[in-house]
């Protein structure tokens, strides 16, 4: 259903950086590059991740209540996702732990303060 996320960024090589760590856990490179905006995501569908400065000039802010979740394969790799997101900048939103029968995340902010998780079910 979701073809891409776009989040705002104020610095778009730092917030790049962030987004290069945990693309590279998640196996998905950068697929398109401009001034002012990347994305990343497998050729061939499943959703991307974009960032970009505001079209509308002003400053890029977070959405209250706005989340993307990042699908993991297993416990190990949530809890990897997790540790690469702090150690490029990003801050704890909640350690990665069971939050309910079947659902296993981590929840993180991107150096912008965009809310991210790292999940499993079942």
């Amino acid at each position: 259903m979701i073809g891409y996320v776009t989040l705002g960024t104020n610095d778009l090589a730092r917030a790049a950086a962030f987004y290069d760590a945990i693309a590279a856990e998640l196996e998905t490179p950068r697929m398109m590059e401009y001034e002012s905006f990347i994305a990343w995501g497998k050729d061939g569908g499943g959703a991307g991740i974009g960032l970009t400065k505001p079209f509308d000039g002003n400053a890029a802010s977070v959405g209250n209540g706005v989340m993307v979740a990042l699908a993991a394969k297993d416990q190990e790799q949530v809890q990897r996702l997790y540790d690469i997101a702090l150690a490029n900048g990003g801050t704890c939103e909640g350690p990665p732990g069971l939050r309910g029968e079947g659902f296993y995340a981590g929840y993180f902010r991107d150096p912008d303060g965009n809310k991210l998780n790292a999940f499993i079910m079942g």
